[in-house]
């Protein structure tokens, strides 16, 4: 018999469920990082430079140099990384199936073992066990998932890694550039308009990740304040160039 009861939100039982964000495809890390790091090293190095007494064109000009020398800097940095742990995973499945082939057994026991330490009885795990080794792949899958905690079948892609890491990093450095393109020479207006880049972008990465949205965003805001008042100082000590 079928349970209707209504729950205390006032649906039944078979509509209650909920679903999970995509925490493996890397596009949230690669664009969030992307966007802070824009944003901190073109605030830092719009402060630095300015500092040192500038022109707004030098400024620009860094600022620029800085945006196209980052973005390429984090995409290639991104494919890299995320393609190097890919291949690395990639070759742990062939050491799993090399033992597989060599002591099946030996893999077999292994999982009844898992399988018990997760709290089933013997004679289920072992049932378990015999069922998931039916299928090869799917029983190389499963224990690479509980002995390293990645599942084979759901790698980033490093091209989305590297996408999105250039775009946000792209955008987060052009805010502090704003002012200055827009013909103000105000080194503060360019870090209010960049210190409001790493409030909203502390704030969205909060809110995506469930915590408290201020929080983040004073976070973010403090990490960058920081970073601009160190380059800020290494500019007023250094000066302007003579001639």
């Amino acid at each position: 018999m079928t349970d209707e009861t209504p729950h205390l939100d006032g649906t039944g039982a078979d509509e209650v469920g909920h679903t999970h964000a995509d925490v493996s495809g890397g596009r949230l890390r690669a664009a969030t990082f992307g966007a802070m790091d824009g944003l901190v090293t073109n605030i830092s190095l719009v402060a630095g430079v300015g500092g040192a007494g500038a022109s707004a064109h030098t400024i620009v000009l860094s600022g620029v140099a800085g945006l196209v020398a980052g973005a390429f800097s984090m995409a290639l940095g991104e494919f890299t990384s995320v393609s190097t742990q890919n291949e690395q995973v990639d070759a742990e499945v062939l050491v799993e199936r090399r033992e597989f082939s060599i002591h099946p057994q030996a893999e077999l026991d292994e999982l009844i073992e898992t399988l018990q330490g997760m709290g089933l009885t013997e004679d289920t795990a072992r049932q378990a066990a015999d069922e998931i080794h039916a299928d090869t792949d799917g029983a190389v899958n499963f224990h690479l998932t509980q002995e390293l905690g990645v599942d084979p079948r759901e790698q980033p892609s490093p091209w989305v890694a590297a996408i999105s890491s250039f775009v946000m990093f792209s955008i987060g450095a052009i805010l502090p550039l704003i002012p200055y393109l827009l013909g103000f020479s105000s080194l503060a207006a360019g870090l209010v308009v960049g210190g409001a880049g790493l409030l909203v972008a502390g704030g969205l990465a909060a809110r995506l990740t469930r915590h408290p949205v201020w929080r983040g965003a004073l976070r973010q805001l403090a990490f960058g304040a920081i970073a601009a008042a160190a380059t800020y100082l290494v500019g007023w000590l250094i000066g302007a160039p003579i001639g």
